[in-house]
Parts: C-alpha cells; structure tokens; sequence
C-alpha cells in the first residue's frame, strides 16, 4: 500500500487533478480539506503520512497550518507545501514552516514528491 495523503487546498479542481495523479502514482488520497481548519481537524482524525498543502488558503495560511501541525502532539506528517506561485516569491517562509519542502503546483507529479520526501 502506498503512502496516505491529505491534499489541502481551497480549488476544487486541483484537489480532483491532485488526487487523480497521486492515485496513478500509487499513493492512497485519505481525505481532502479545502480551508486551514479543516485541515487541521482532517490530519488529527486521518493521521495521514504525508499532506499536500496549498501556502495560500482562505483562513490560515499553509505556513501555520503547517507549524501547527508539526507542533502537534502525538502524529507528524510529512508536509510537502505547494503552490501556484514560485518559491522565489514566498521568501522564506517555506523553510521556517517546517515543511520537508515545496513543489510548484505546476511541476507536481508523484516522482516529484518521491524524490522530496527521499
């Protein structure tokens, strides 16, 4: 069995088309969560391995839900930060989140991920 996810972003269409590739990519999509909140009560009930996390959400920013989740007691998931702008342009944000890094959601595939969480 492959490596449970959580994506978390508020489009629907990419939560769909996120889903679809990392499912061809032998990966097993345990819930989706379209706000920070969300996510945060979605990866304490699915205790998901790894989430997929949008930096730009309507309520929290990914960066916090991703301290958030990294301060938690008890499960830690891998978090792997994504968004449609480049890196360059979120600072360093991405590094002082926690996070195991970040793929532009343009160059997502599962090898991508693969490679990152290695």
């Amino acid at each position: 069995m492959g490596k449970t996810v959580l994506i978390v972003d508020d489009h629907p269409s990419f939560r769909a088309s996120a889903r679809r590739m990392l499912e061809a990519d032998g990966y097993v999509v345990v819930g989706e969560a379209e706000d920070g909140g969300a996510a945060l009560l979605a990866a304490r009930r699915l205790r998901p391995e790894l989430v997929l996390l949008d930096v730009r959400l309507p309520d929290i920013d990914g960066f916090e839900v991703a301290r958030s989740m990294l301060d938690a007691n008890g499960h830690a998931p891998q978090i792997v930060l994504t968004s449609s702008h480049d890196s360059a342009d979120l600072g360093d944000a991405i590094g002082a989140s926690g996070a195991r890094g970040f793929i532009p959601k343009g160059e997502l595939t599962g090898s991508a991920l693969a490679a990152l969480l290695r």
